[in-house]
């Protein structure tokens, strides 16, 4: 007797889910908010690759201090100039100036504006060794090094006008003019020392403190060898080893499609520092399987943009932010990775938790293992990218060498790629393809870095960051909780318009100083701005990760977004934990223990707090069993968690002990009410059902 097509369907072996490298083609690992670019072709596409070759081997020679093999060596500003002349004119020939601005050609007056930037800069680079020599930042500049300034300053703020948009220039353009009448009345606490326009020009781009400070020495210094990384990885096809990964890992979980995409967007984000890149990439391979284990469009476009804008927080290698930051503080990149540990970890055990919540309430289960990838299978396809991190992780933490460790670890990867590797082996063709995307990249950081440094100069030059600190202090009533407040609004409205870049650096000039001298933690003051400014990536009216995941998903955006407030909740309440209590962020005695016993308590907290804002508490099931009582339950399990995730001491006027009694007075008797109420029901429900 033949067998039945139904018993031929039921013996087939089910069909693995196959997972493609989401970078396969990719072109940018974007900073800037403006997507309209032009692809360069011809001989300004292989302009753009010697430029982006010389960049990267300027930057090695700079770094290991080959002094060019000749016994030559550069001056720091010689070199940041010549980065700049590198890189920065092809701002004009990618970012168009307008919206209806051809990008099958270059317009005669882009191609205008690349020759004035590159002659200014090269300008500039021959005259900045006499400019240290002779003092002419403050003073006696000649007339064609100023006249070179004034055209690069000009340059500068269009260059950040195409890759930000005109918010970001509106917002820094009028600071850096603000010194030529700094002492005016109406300024009030703003008021500073007046310079004159010329005084002001050579400042800007002769001192060590503007043009060629913090956010350009970052770049020169730490950047450039972790965006080398980053695309050698992702030209490797290491995106599709960790989507593999992470779906052979924690596919088969409940609600696992969604714990797949946290997992797979934390490691992809170590790639690409990028929050919108991130999404791009990995949200074309987790939202469709999300969906189709039965989430919804736009709970699946929000928990692609919250794992995505938590990626950029995940060490070992973070955003450009970061560098940022190390430099700001004097410190190396490694102590900025380091106590950016149990932040991200708690952001992602909160994603974690709210999606297990999720899940459970409505439902959800794995993927079936039969159609995942075999972990051992993935492994061995892609062992040496786990090398290659451990390697990079080890000397950045154990040999403190990071901005050499980045080029080693690029190195040990093409290497062992075009040994093991017989898909992904480079070619001349990939090898011009590598530079060409890290040129776009560079472009990018660039207009955005060296313009946002004028930010720092025009405060520098007229003193007024001081008399800003005591005049915020008076104004907060030396009240830390009200600073804390206003800084974090603050960095969430001028995070709507900015690159988180940008407004780092805003905050870090304007508010820092001030919640420095209350005496609260550098490390943690600093990374508190940075996150703030970042949550606008999922916070509305802008939530531009949630809108390019709603985008993948098929979602309305402003729903995507709201929905993407409402997972990533955890988000908001972190940076004022790392604050009060600095040991979150490895910082202060003991800081180890300290910091793993206050994680503890967080995440034990965070259990709550997921649990009452999706309506399914771990251990006690689905609260809306609870009848009437539900809504009032969930609001106590938030208070509650939030509570007992509060650290105490310090600014905070109640103990360690004392916040967590108090916690848990708030948590016992809601989780017994809610288990009483929960599972009286089926009791009642088999009552009825009896004869």
């Amino acid at each position: 007797m033949s067998a039945s097509p139904l018993d031929s369907a039921m013996a087939a072996p089910p069909k693995r889910i196959e997972f493609e490298d989401p970078h396969a083609g990719a072109g940018n690992m974007q900073e800037a908010e403006v997507t309209r670019v032009r692809s360069l072709r011809g001989g300004w596409r292989w302009a753009l690759v010697v430029a982006t070759a010389a960049t990267i081997l300027l930057c090695i020679n700079q770094q290991f201090s080959l002094r060019f093999l000749i016994g030559y060596t550069q001056l720091n500003t010689e070199y940041f100039y010549l980065l700049i002349a590198l890189m920065l004119p092809f701002t004009f020939l990618i970012f168009p100036g307008t919206g209806t601005a051809p990008l099958d050609r270059i317009p005669w007056y882009d191609l205008l504006l690349f020759v004035l930037t590159f002659a200014a800069a090269i300008w500039l680079m021959l005259n900045i060794r006499k400019a240290a020599q002779y003092g002419w930042e403050s003073d006696g500049a000649p007339r064609n090094v100023l006249i070179a300034g004034v055209v690069m300053w000009a340059m500068l703020m269009e260059a950040l006008r195409r890759t930000g948009g005109w918010s970001l220039l509106l917002s820094v353009f009028p600071f850096t003019v603000y010194p030529l009448f700094a002492e005016a009345k109406w300024l009030g606490p703003f008021r500073g020392s007046e310079l004159t326009f010329d005084q002001a020009t050579a400042y800007h781009v002769l001192s060590g403190e503007s043009l060629l400070g913090i956010p350009i020495q970052a770049f020169a210094d730490t950047v450039i060898g972790f965006l080398v990384f980053g695309t050698a990885l992702m030209m490797t096809g290491a995106g599709k080893f960790f989507i593999n990964i992470a779906f052979a890992l924690c596919g088969t979980f409940r609600g696992g499609a969604a714990k797949v995409c946290i997992f797979a967007s934390g490691l992809l984000g170590m790639m690409s520092g990028s929050i919108i890149s991130n999404v791009l990439t990995a949200g074309t391979m987790t939202i469709p399987v999300m969906k189709r284990s039965g989430f919804r469009a736009s709970y699946a476009g929000a928990i692609e943009a919250c794992a995505s804008t938590g990626a950029v927080l995940a060490p070992p290698v973070m955003g450009a932010t970061a560098f940022v930051i190390a430099q700001f503080l004097n410190i190396s990149y490694a102590e900025v990775a380091v106590a950016a540990i149990i932040p991200a970890a708690l952001y992602y055990i909160g994603l974690f938790m709210q999606v297990d919540s999720y899940a459970a309430r409505h439902g959800l289960k794995g993927i079936p293992r039969a159609e995942l990838p075999r972990v051992i299978d993935t492994l061995k396809s892609g062992w040496y990218y786990v090398f290659v991190i451990a390697l990079l992780i080890v000397m950045l933490l154990y040999f403190k060498r990071e901005s050499h460790a980045p080029f080693y670890a690029t190195a040990l990867l093409l290497v062992l790629n075009q040994i093991f590797s017989k898909d992904t082996r480079w070619t001349w063709a990939t090898i011009a393809k590598f530079l060409e995307v890290n040129g776009r990249t560079f472009v990018e950081l660039v207009g955005i870095l060296a313009g946002c440094g004028l930010l720092i100069g025009a405060f520098s030059m007229t003193g007024v960051v001081s008399s800003l600190a005591n005049d915020l202090l008076t104004l907060a009533g030396d009240n830390a909780f009200l600073l804390l407040a206003m800084c974090a609004l603050t960095s969430l409205i001028l995070g709507l318009g900015l690159t988180t870049t940008a407004c780092y650096i805003f905050l870090a000039i304007l508010v820092a100083p001030a919640l420095e001298k209350l005496g609260l933690n550098r490390m943690a003051v600093h990374m508190f701005i940075f996150y703030w400014g970042m949550l606008s990536s999922i916070t509305p009216p802008v939530a531009i990760a949630s809108f390019a995941a709603a985008g993948i998903a098929g979602s309305p955006a402003m729903k995507t977004g709201w929905e993407s407030m409402w997972v990533g909740s955890i988000i908001y309440f972190i940076p004022f934990f790392f604050v009060l209590n600095p040991a979150l962020v490895l910082q202060g005695p003991s800081p180890y223990l300290t910091g793993l016993g206050l994680m503890a308590l967080a995440a034990f907290g965070t259990l709550f707090i997921c649990g009452g804002i999706q309506g399914y508490q771990a251990f006690v099931g689905d609260l809306s069993r609870a009848g009437a009582l539900e809504w009032p339950l969930r609001v106590l399990l938030v208070i509650g968690g939030f509570v007992v995730a509060t650290p105490g001491g310090g600014i905070n006027p109640l103990s360690q002990m004392q916040v967590t009694l108090l916690g848990l007075a708030i948590l016992v008797p809601t989780v017994l009410i809610a288990l009483l109420l929960v599972r009286r029901q089926p009791l009642l429900a088999n009552q009825l059902r009896a004869p």
